[in-house]
């Protein structure tokens, strides 16, 4: 699995979001401008997690994006998916959008050696993403910033 940008910046604007503490909002620039996110590629990447549920968007001169959920109720793993997909490193290991591999000899037997390898890799990926919160994430700048 390779982090897309698009999951980097998504992972950081909400980072900026968590910093927010809820008490306020912070606009595409704000948000862009302090993460080194070009402002065009925000939007893309705001829009989905708004679709989501995970954010709230308000316009005008007070407007902005808020987090609708709190920090520790959003797990990195949630947000990649929103993002990228599922975590699986082959789809025919996904538990969240399983395909069949089309062209694999062995797709219609009981053993799959590559599933036998790739299952536990995205056991392993989904156990660490999937318990780390934006909560933590943001700990984790406040201690070293």
């Amino acid at each position: 699995m390779k982090l897309s940008k698009k999951s980097e910046y998504g992972l950081r604007a909400l980072l900026e979001l968590t910093l927010a503490d809820g008490t306020t909002t912070l606009q595409r620039h704000q948000i862009a401008e302090r993460q080194r996110i070009p402002v065009e590629f925000l939007e893309q990447i705001l829009l989905p997690l708004k679709r989501a549920g995970l954010l709230s968007s308000r316009r005008g001169m007070k407007g902005g994006y808020a987090l609708i959920k709190r920090p520790e109720e959003i797990t990195v793993g949630q947000v990649i998916r929103i993002l990228d997909g599922p975590l699986a490193p082959i789809s025919c290991v996904s538990k969240t959008a399983y395909q069949k591999c089309p062209d694999c000899p062995y797709a219609n037997k009981a053993h799959c050696p590559v599933q036998q390898v790739m299952g536990p890799v995205r056991d392993a990926i989904a156990d660490i993403l999937d318990h780390h919160t934006l909560k933590d994430f943001a700990a984790g700048h406040r201690k070293g910033s």
